[in-house]
């Protein structure tokens, strides 16, 4: 690994124009970024519509970035799909990429067991052994939920899983992964409101979906918190919770990606079906909650 995987990781939405990946806009989020203070890039998480993108598509993104972040901060794409054959070979595109980690989705729809998912991880794995790897545990997109004892069996046979992003807003949950794994595994938050207090049980950092409207407060969040600044902290979390809501007047990655288009940081707002634009409701509702925590978006140049 050549960066520390802690801190702010910003999952990035996918920017579509004309029915392609938009690669300037792209690049653009990622300088954005970058200045704004986050610690590294995620992309191809759930935020960023993988599933409705071609292999292609999705190595030639994770190309993209990975050239244009140039080693300014960590790269840690999202590799896993529902098809072992697709993420064995989005792996290796990261891989050869030079990725820092990767991200692997628990696979969606199919309803493994955790077994199955066991092996599922661990096949994938050791076909890696020399690459860091994270689970990511997102049950309200997959349908399926990775259970402590699982993650920590995958944990413990596999030296290369070193982490799990836990998208569950279930404080047990993560509790008791960290109590089995032992101090030493890196866990992330991808729930936004839950990202400070995991700090507090031993968290290594956030990979959280504000970042792409708010990076720096993101950012910021995390470095008060280890620094045991938590009046600031508070101020930051509680400064962001209309933006949290904002983020969800419609489904993930709709409104930000409005918002940001709006804001002139994207060409165009474009998501792919079955999502579709923002609506004229939505658009108010977007701007009001907007207008509400102003003072922590962060600023396009």
């Amino acid at each position: 690994m050549s960066h520390n995987l802690t801190g702010a990781i910003a999952p990035l939405f996918t920017p579509f124009n004309n029915g392609e990946v938009d690669h300037d806009s792209l690049r653009a989020m990622v300088d954005w970024q970058m200045e704004a203070g986050s610690a590294g890039i995620s992309i191809g998480g759930s935020t960023g519509e993988p599933a409705v993108q071609s292999l292609e598509e999705r190595a030639a993104a994770i190309r993209t970035v990975s050239e244009h972040l140039a080693g300014r901060g960590s790269f840690i794409p999202g590799t896993g799909s529902l098809s072992l054959e697709d993420t064995l070979e989005l792996t290796q595109v990261a891989d050869d990429a030079g990725a820092d980690a990767v991200l692997i989705i628990s696979p969606y729809y199919t309803k493994p067991t955790q077994e199955a998912m066991y092996q599922w991880y661990t096949r994938i794995a050791r076909e890696f052994p020399h690459l860091p790897m994270i689970a990511y545990n997102v049950p309200t997109r997959t349908a399926v939920d990775i259970a402590p004892e699982t993650f920590a069996r995958i944990y413990r046979d596999n030296d290369n899983v070193i982490g799990i992003k836990e998208t569950t807003k279930d404080f047990e949950h993560f509790s008791r992964t960290r109590h089995l794994c032992g101090k030493d595994v890196l866990m992330w938050s991808g729930i936004e409101l839950l990202c400070l207090p995991i700090i507090a049980l031993g968290g290594t950092g956030f990979i959280s979906a504000l970042s792409n409207i708010a990076p720096k407060a993101v950012a910021e969040t995390y470095a008060a918190a280890v620094e045991g600044d938590w009046e600031r902290a508070r101020e930051l979390h509680y400064g962001v919770h209309p933006l949290v809501d904002l983020l969800f007047v419609e489904t993930n990655p709709v409104p930000a990606k409005w918002l940001m288009k709006e804001r002139g940081l994207i060409a165009s707002d474009e998501v792919r079906p079955p999502l579709i634009g923002l609506t004229e409701a939505g658009q108010k509702r977007t701007m009001e909650l907007a207008k509400q925590a102003e003072d922590f978006l962060t600023p396009v140049k």
